[in-house]
C-alpha cells in the first residue's frame, strides 16, 4: 500500500466506525423510545429526548478515571437492563396487537408453549417455521446487541468528555423544560422517562399480584354451590341435554361495526326466523370476558367457575382447587358431562379439573377429512359427531357439555362452505376443499380482508349451530350459545376506540318453561328475545354466569342480583 492510499482507507474507517456508532445511538434511542402499542407508532413518536441515557452519561462522566471497572460495571448493568426492556417492548407489540394488553412478565411467559403451537396450527408447514425462527432470532439477537450499541455509545462518549459534558449540560436542562411544558411528539411526550417508568411499574407490580395470587385463592375456597343438595342442583333443567357452546372469538364487534355485522346480523336474524319456525325460543344479553383477542381458557373457567379468572396466574392456581364448575355441578345432579375440545392434539391436564366424564378431541372424534388451517376439523363435523356420539344413542342419562367451536379461530383462513347436515358424516365429504379457499397468504397482506373473513368465519360458526339445532330439533335441548373474547385488535381495534370485552350470549330450547324461567314469572333476566342482543341488552361479567344460571333453574328460581348485572 502506497502512501497516497493510507489516508483514503483511514478516511473510509473513519466514516465506518461513525456509522456503527451512529447506527448504535440510534438502536439505544429506539429501545428507549419505542411506544409499546402499534397504533402509536409514528415517526414523530421517536422525536423523543430519553432521560436514561442522560442520566447514564452524566454518572459516567462524574466518575473519575481510576474507577474504570466501575464504569464497566455501570455499563454492563445498564446494558443488560436495556435488552431486557428491548426484549419486553417486543413482547409488548405482540401482546398488544393480539391480546389488547401489554406483556406481563410474571405471569405470560407461562403462554409461549400455547404461542408456539398456535403460531404453528395457523400457518403449518415451512411458513409456521419461518415465522417462529423469525421471531426466535429477533428476542434472542436483542441480547448481545443491544448492550454492545450501548457499550460503543459509551465509550465515544468518554473518548469525546469535553463535547459529551457540553451536550449533557444543555440536554439536561431542557428535558427538564420540556417535561414540565408538556410538550408532546404526536402521542406521546417528547421529555421521555419511558423506560425509567416501565421498569419501576414492573417492579411494583409484584406485590399487588402476589396479594392478588392470596385473595384470588380465599375467593375459590369460598364456594357456596359446594355445599348445595344434589337434589336441590338444577332442578328446572332435570331431563333435559344442556350444552354450552362457545364460538370461537365472537365478540360483540361483529355486531356492531358495520363493517362486519352485515353478515353475522344476517346469520342471526336467519337463525331467528328459522329456528322459530321449528319452535325454539331465545334470550340473548352480553358477557363481558376476562381476555382479549386469545387465550380462551381463561373464558371458559370463568363461566364454569364462577369467579374471574383473568390471568394465566389465577387460572394454575383455580385448576388446583375443588371449586365447583358447571359441569361438576350438573355431574353431581345426576347428567353426563362431556368436553369436546377440537382443538386439543395431545393430552388436557386441567381438564379434570372440570369433572368431564369424557372428553372428545381432535383424536378420538373420528374426523376423516383434511385439517383447515389451525381448525383440526369444520363446526359443522364437530357438532355432527356430538350428535351421533351423545345425542343420539337411546337409554341414556342427560347430558351436559362444553363444545368449542374453532372455525372462527384466527387467522381466519380456509373457512369451510356449509353442507346439508345430513351429508357431513365422518369428515371426508371435506376432501379437496382446503385447497379451493382463501388461504392465510391470500388474506393477511390485507386488513380489510381479514376483517372480511372474520365476519365470514363467524357467519359460518352460527350457520352451523343452526343447521344443527334445526336438523336435530328437540324438546329437551337447551343450549347456551356465547363468545369468549373479541377478535384480535386487527380487527375489533380497526375503529379506533376500545371495543371492550363483550361477547354476545344466548339461551335457546324448545321448552318454553326453560325459557320462562328468564323472564318475569322468573328470575326476570331481562334479556332481548332472539339471537341478537341489543345495545341496550343487560352486560353481565362472565363470571355471575354460573351463579345465576343455578338460582334461575333451582328450587323456586331467583331474581337476579345487583352484583351480576351492569347496564
Amino acid at each position: 500500500m502506497n502512501g497516497a492510499e493510507v489516508p483514503t482507507v483511514q478516511r473510509w474507517r473513519g466514516l465506518a466506525a461513525a456509522g456503527l456508532t451512529l447506527l448504535a445511538l440510534g438502536l439505544v434511542l429506539v429501545v428507549l423510545t419505542t411506544p409499546r402499542r402499534l397504533d402509536e407508532m409514528s415517526p414523530s413518536a421517536f422525536l423523543r429526548l430519553p432521560v436514561e441515557l442522560l442520566v447514564l452519561l452524566a454518572l459516567l462522566l462524574v466518575l473519575p478515571d481510576r474507577a474504570r471497572r466501575v464504569r464497566g460495571l455501570v455499563v454492563a448493568a445498564a446494558g443488560l437492563l436495556l435488552a431486557v426492556l428491548a426484549v419486553f417492548e417486543l413482547l409488548d407489540l405482540g401482546f398488544g396487537q393480539a391480546l389488547n394488553r401489554p406483556f406481563d412478565p410474571m405471569i405470560d411467559w407461562r403462554y409461549a408453549g400455547d404461542l408456539v403451537d398456535t403460531v404453528r396450527g395457523s400457518a403449518p408447514g415451512v411458513l409456521g417455521v419461518v415465522l417462529l425462527a423469525v421471531a426466535g432470532v429477533v428476542l434472542v439477537a436483542a441480547l448481545p446487541v443491544v448492550p454492545l450499541a450501548l457499550l460503543r455509545v459509551c465509550r465515544v462518549a468518554l473518548r469525546h468528555r469535553p463535547a459529551t459534558a457540553r451536550a449533557v449540560a444543555v440536554l439536561l436542562p431542557a428535558w427538564l423544560v420540556l417535561s414540565l411544558l408538556g410538550v408532546r411528539a404526536g402521542p406521546v411526550p417528547v421529555a421521555s422517562d419511558a423506560a425509567a417508568s416501565y421498569a419501576v411499574a414492573q417492579v411494583a407490580r409484584v406485590p399487588s399480584q402476589l396479594r392478588d395470587q392470596r385473595e384470588f385463592a380465599r375467593s375459590a375456597a369460598e364456594d357456596p354451590a359446594r355445599d348445595t343438595p344434589a337434589a336441590d342442583l338444577l332442578t328446572g333443567l332435570r331431563g333435559k341435554d344442556v350444552l354450552v357452546v362457545f364460538v370461537e372469538s365472537y365478540g360483540r364487534v361483529a355486531l356492531d361495526d358495520p363493517g362486519l355485522s352485515p353478515d353475522v346480523v344476517a346469520a342471526l336474524d336467519d337463525a331467528t326466523r328459522r329456528l322459530g319456525g321449528e319452535g325454539y325460543r331465545a334470550r340473548s344479553a352480553w358477557l363481558t370476558s376476562p381476555t382479549f383477542g386469545a387465550i380462551s381458557w381463561l373464558a371458559h373457567a370463568t363461566l364454569q367457575s364462577g369467579l374471574w379468572v383473568d390471568s394465566q396466574q389465577r387460572y394454575d392456581h383455580l385448576v388446583t382447587t375443588d371449586r365447583e364448575t358447571l359441569s361438576s355441578l350438573f355431574g353431581r345432579a345426576g347428567w353426563r358431562t362431556v368436553a369436546s375440545v377440537p382443538a386439543n392434539d395431545r393430552d388436557w391436564p386441567q381438564g379434570a379439573f372440570y369433572g368431564f366424564d369424557h372428553v372428545y378431541d381432535s383424536r378420538n372424534v373420528g374426523y376423516r377429512g383434511p385439517r383447515f388451517g389451525y381448525p383440526t376439523m369444520p363446526d359443522q363435523f364437530t357438532l355432527e359427531a356430538f350428535q351421533q356420539a351423545e345425542l343420539a344413542p337411546h337409554d341414556r342419562r342427560p347430558v351436559m357439555a362444553e363444545i368449542d367451536l374453532i372455525s372462527s379461530h384466527a387467522p381466519w383462513s380456509r373457512t369451510p362452505d356449509l353442507l346439508p347436515q345430513e351429508s357431513v358424516g365422518d369428515g371426508s365429504v371435506y376432501d379437496g376443499m382446503p385447497e379451493t379457499l382463501p388461504s392465510e397468504a391470500d388474506i393477511w397482506p390485507d386488513a380489510d380482508r381479514v376483517r372480511a373473513a372474520y365476519a365470514d368465519a363467524i357467519a359460518y360458526s352460527l350457520r352451523s349451530v343452526t343447521s344443527f339445532l334445526s336438523t336435530y330439533a328437540d324438546d329437551d335441548l337447551v343450549v347456551v350459545l356465547l363468545g369468549d373474547h373479541q377478535p384480535a385488535t386487527i380487527v375489533s381495534g380497526a375503529s379506533g376506540h376500545d371495543p371492550g370485552h363483550d361477547v354476545p350470549v344466548t339461551v335457546l330450547s324448545r321448552d318454553p318453561e326453560v325459557i320462562d324461567a328468564l323472564g318475569p314469572r322468573g328470575s326476570d333476566w331481562g334479556w332481548d328475545p332472539g339471537l341478537r342482543p341489543s345495545d341496550d341488552a343487560p352486560v353481565w361479567r362472565m363470571d355471575a354466569f354460573r351463579d345465576e344460571l343455578l338460582r334461575a333453574y333451582g328450587p323456586g328460581g331467583h331474581t337476579v342480583t345487583a352484583r351480576a348485572v351492569t347496564r
